[in-house]
């Protein structure tokens, strides 16, 4: 197995080497993944041993030891995660080129690239590129997998979080491909339920159908007893006109997929309108307008006897008013 472009050696596994006399920058890796790395202490943390220190040295010094490791651990969760990517992102076979690219936010750093969860190969990316590219020259099935990675700032050794992972599913030629089949075969017109049906009855453990132009498979089922599945298009339209195809995962490497299938093309025409339908479109607009108008007339209608009965029945006030000075 290749692995294009290594730069210097990773950090050893499973080796903490700190300076005996105080604790400086030592790197750590268990069980394959790296740990936060120690750093100088911001304060002396020596503790007198004798008959006269204070008993509660120690547990202060312990509690300030505490409250920067604490400190760090923050900082190494506030750096910003890393992106995985996977070019070519499929379509990929047995004995292609692959590459993962790791996008970093931050540099000089540490990469570290894992597949399955497990740690698998480390580079030192500066701050020249902040992309880091783990190469496979020859894939094979071990390389099939799950992938994410992480990275260590070199200067302040913080660690970030690991990427969103990315799938690796590598193509295997010596699988026959998938039967499928279109049902209904001929034009449909807008709204119609189409069916594309796929099977293989002795590999299959998942099918996925794929439209020629998408990048990622549109749907994904898992097969009855007889190794076949019905993929459904609900109330089609034009947009869904195209060539279909199937794939399987097989049953005993869940990354690794079949060959694409033979082709099935769907054409979805428009719904006619039926006759008459412009006409009477038209006389709904025509309605609409005309209730509209009747709206604005009634309100305005209603805005006037208002402002009418309002100015009565002022000159009704001022006329009893009137009176009442003349009888005094």
């Amino acid at each position: 197995m290749a692995v294009h472009g290594q730069s210097p050696n990773p950090l050893p596994l499973g080796d903490l080497n700190c300076n005996t006399e105080e604790v400086t920058s030592c790197h750590l890796l268990s069980q394959g993944k790296p740990k936060a790395a120690l750093r100088p202490l911001p304060f002396s943390a020596a503790v007198s041993l004798s008959p006269g220190c204070s008993c509660l040295a120690a547990p202060m010094v312990v509690a300030l030891i505490l409250g920067w490791w604490l400190v760090a651990a923050s900082r190494a969760q506030q750096l910003p995660r890393p992106s995985l990517s996977l070019h070519p992102r499929q379509g990929v076979s047995l004995g292609d080129n692959v590459t993962l690219r790791c996008h970093l936010p931050r540099l000089p750093a540490w990469v570290w690239l894992y597949r399955e969860g497990r740690w698998s190969y480390a580079k030192y990316s500066d701050k020249k590129q902040d992309t880091t590219e783990f190469s496979f020259l020859s894939t094979s099935r071990e390389h099939a997998g799950t992938y994410s990675c992480q990275y260590q700032l070199s200067e302040s050794e913080d660690i970030s979080v690991m990427s969103d992972p990315v799938e690796l599913v590598l193509t295997d030629r010596s699988f026959p491909p998938p039967h499928i089949s279109l049902h209904p075969e001929e034009r449909v017109g807008t709204g119609t339920n189409v069916t594309i049906c796929c099977w293989n009855k002795d590999y299959g453990a998942a099918f996925l159908l794929h439209k020629d132009g998408r990048s990622a498979p549109i749907q994904r089922l898992v097969p009855d007893d007889v190794g076949a599945v019905s993929f459904t298009l609900f109330g089609v339209t034009p947009a869904d006109s195209g060539t279909y195809r199937c794939s399987y995962h097989t049953k005993k490497y869940s990354f690794l997929s079949s060959p694409l299938g033979d082709s099935v093309t769907l054409e979805v025409t428009p719904t006619a309108a039926p006759p008459g339908a412009e006409l009477v479109s038209r006389g709904n607009l025509v309605v609409a307008v005309v209730r509209d108008w009747a709206a604005v007339l009634i309100f305005g209608l209603g805005v006037f006897f208002v402002i009418d009965a309002r100015s009565l029945w002022i000159r009704r006030d001022e006329s009893l008013g009137g009176e009442g000075i003349e009888w005094l």
